[in-house]
């Protein structure tokens, strides 16, 4: 395969050019289980360049295995696994990763990769976000996640758990901040420990995240880039799809 903007040779299909400093790829949709992994590589529109069709979109796919371990050697195993799929997916310097499969995968990956990383769970991951990206256009907000917090509520349930969800929430790229609110103390009592959930869009695409710990509940708003309710859903999806991944939900 050569470079789509300088016709260099490229080793692998999507490879970022060491030769003009280009990108040729858009977007990785991660396909994970406990042994292999499978990466499709979709092509990057730029600028003015006509949008491929679906058909011309897939440049490749590479695919990853490891041998999995059981008991003490199980972490380290899984880690060099990620760090397998890590390597593939930075030399092609996607603008964006969706990923689908086993939780476990997905959740060493991402402490990865330094990259946005959405999760998309249906039957035809491939089709799902081909069909996503030529829906989407939401504006990215660069912000530090300890730069996105504000308000008058200062005080989070949860103590340094709860700021480590709120800090989960405040990562992804599409949201613009969070205001935490009152903390009530009237709740049902659980002791499951910190849970959080990302509640429905409104009209205007922002979302709300629910701490509960123990009898306290606090209701926190989330601003969003969305700009109506579809893509508010889309967001509070993957949003709830990090909190599982971070084992809050």
């Amino acid at each position: 395969m050569e470079c789509r903007h300088c016709g260099s040779p490229l080793e692998k299909p999507g490879d970022f050019c060491l030769v003009c400093r280009e990108s040729n790829t858009g977007a990785i949709v991660l396909e994970a289980a406990r042994d292999r992994a499978t990466m499709t590589i979709l092509a990057r529109a730029d600028g003015d360049d006509e949008r491929p069709t679906d058909d011309t979109q897939i440049r490749g796919t590479t695919t990853i295995t490891t041998t999995p371990e059981r008991g003490e050697n199980e972490p380290v195993e899984l880690r060099n696994f990620a760090g397998l799929i890590g390597d593939e997916i930075r030399r092609k310097r996607p603008e964006e990763v969706y990923a689908g499969g086993v939780r476990s995968v997905i959740r060493a990956v991402r402490a990865d990769i330094h990259y946005p990383c959405y999760r998309v769970d249906d039957e035809d991951p491939v089709a799902a976000v081909l069909e996503r990206r030529g829906n989407r256009a939401l504006d990215v907000v660069e912000t530090p996640p300890a730069e996105k917090i504000g308000g008058s509520h200062t005080t989070l349930i949860g103590g340094r758990t709860g700021m480590r969800a709120i800090h989960a929430v405040a990562d992804h790229p599409h949201v613009k901040k969070v205001i935490p609110g009152p903390i009530d103390a009237g709740g049902t009592g659980s002791r499951s420990g910190l849970r959080a959930k990302v509640t429905r869009a409104d009209g205007g695409g922002n979302v709300r995240m629910l701490l509960r710990d123990g009898s306290s509940v606090q209701e926190n708003r989330i601003v969003t880039t969305a700009r109506d309710r579809e893509m508010g859903e889309r967001i509070r999806d993957d949003l709830n799809d990090v909190l599982s991944d971070e084992e809050f939900r």
